[in-house]
């Protein structure tokens, strides 16, 4: 079976937090084909949380009913579904509901607030403690169905919990559904002749799933009915084209730029993974400057720059994708943004988001990719100053380090210097022509 880490985005054999690898098991056939997930128990205890909640959030995503059985510890999804598909729902999970937004351990606890309908997270490593930023269908089961709650209490389904509601209320004589009292115990026949005419269709679907008639019972069904189909699309994925692709990344990061959870911590990382699902991570960054950036570019690469480097760092394509992206963003507002070219890739290089190698070679050919050849030319010509500022800075690095290296070379001669010193010292040899041509001067002036 094996074991994996519990944060799958660290690569560290040595990871302290592990959790076991999903054992899942389809049974049955046709419309009651079902998955059994075999170790639920054992991974929810390595999580730290009920085996409901990862058991629910499965039903959520995959649009599918669940049942839970706490005596013989099954905990199935309606409908047949890959091991590694739900293992890579589970990491869904871990990353909403497990690991702590600041520190990403999962060394954290939730507790609920059930008067205020609010779910609190926190970390027992770095001391984080706040709200759970994210607004998902399990969240109103966690608020139903606490972590500190017995298990064996919760709902073992979608409608286990009425059924196990109703059934109470009849041991108990409470009122039923048509107003009488249910003092004393009725036939299994007297349902069926006074309460079935005036009982509501809706009450008497929630007694079993698979006649249930709303909307999304049969979205589920029907789903039931394709061995998975969801499972099926999601890799379909990777058989369209780039640009169908292209279009599935731009309506995630638009869905998520309306709803205003871009700048959540955990954002860039999702849309990341995202991307590297669709493989199209180094294209990604010509969408994000469509739908991040417009006139008031200087702003929006400072408030987005943590998620540009995800994209871009150590990819010289996403870098020369986000180029083109802005040469379109100056197209689309030129008599603002053509002046202020300079200023943008300076401000692109000092956040580290495009390096000095692609800077400056895009800037040794013009290219018309993204814009008319003519607006390209006018933006390299516009960013001329900035690459001439650029490739004079390497070349002073450069002379700097020659200069440092003279330096070195000079020094070591100076240790040398002073066995040159010592020659003109020991010169008895050239002072005697000198004497001797003295005494000829005067030998010629006695005469």
């Amino acid at each position: 079976m094996g074991s994996v880490n519990v944060n799958r985005n660290v690569s560290d054999a040595f990871y302290r937090y592990k959790m076991p690898r999903l054992v899942a098991k389809v049974e049955g056939k046709g419309n009651g084909i079902k998955t059994v997930i075999v170790n639920m128990a054992d991974v929810a205890k390595a999580l730290g949380r009920p085996a409901t909640y990862p058991t629910k959030y499965f039903g959520c995503e995959l649009g599918a009913q669940t049942l839970v059985d706490f005596k013989n510890d099954r905990f199935i999804v309606n409908g047949s579904h890959d091991a590694a598909k739900l293992q890579d729902l589970l990491d869904g999970f871990i990353r909403k509901f497990v690991l702590c937004p600041e520190c990403d351990n999962p060394e954290t606890d939730l507790s609920v607030n059930s008067k205020k309908e609010t779910i609190s997270q926190a970390c027992k490593a770095c001391g984080f403690h706040g709200l759970l930023q994210f607004n998902h269908k399990l969240n109103t089961y966690i608020i139903k169905n606490p972590p500190n709650m017995n298990p064996g209490t919760q709902g073992a389904s979608l409608t286990e919990g009425k059924r196990a509601r109703r059934s109470k209320a009849k041991h108990n004589g409470e009122t039923t559904t048509n107003g009488e009292r249910s003092g004393s115990p009725k036939s299994e026949e007297e349902p069926e002749l006074i309460v079935a005419p005036t009982k509501p269709v809706a009450d008497v679907d929630e007694d079993d799933w698979a006649v249930d008639v709303s909307e999304e019972a049969v979205r589920a069904r029907l789903q039931d009915l394709t061995d998975g189909a969801k499972n099926l699309t999601l890799n379909d994925d990777l058989e369209k084209t780039e640009k169908e692709r292209m279009d599935i990344f731009y309506a995630t990061v638009k869905s998520r730029k309306d709803s205003g959870t871009l700048e959540l911590p955990t954002a860039a990382k999702e849309l990341l993974a995202e991307a590297e699902r669709l493989e199209i991570k180094s294209k990604a960054p010509l969408v994000l400057a469509e739908l991040l950036f417009d006139e008031k570019i200087h702003i929006e690469i400072k408030r987005h720059r943590i998620l540009f480097l995800r994209f871009t760092h150590d990819d010289p394509k996403a870098q020369k994708a986000l180029i083109g992206g802005i040469e379109q963003i100056i197209a689309m507002h030129k008599s603002t943004l053509l002046p202020k070219v300079p200023a943008i890739f300076k401000l692109l290089y000092d956040l580290d988001i495009l390096e000095e190698n692609v800077l400056m070679e895009w800037g040794s050919k013009v290219s018309k990719k993204y814009v008319p050849k003519e607006l390209s030319q006018e933006i390299h010509n516009k960013a001329e100053p900035f690459l001439t500022w650029l490739k004079e800075a390497e070349e002073e690095e450069e002379s700097t380090e020659e200069e440092d290296d003279l330096e070195i070379e000079y020094n070591d001669r100076l240790k040398a210097s002073p066995l040159k010193e010592h020659k003109p010292v020991n010169t008895p040899k050239s002072s005697a022509p000198v004497e001797e041509d003295e005494e000829d001067d005067v030998d010629i002036d006695a005469i």
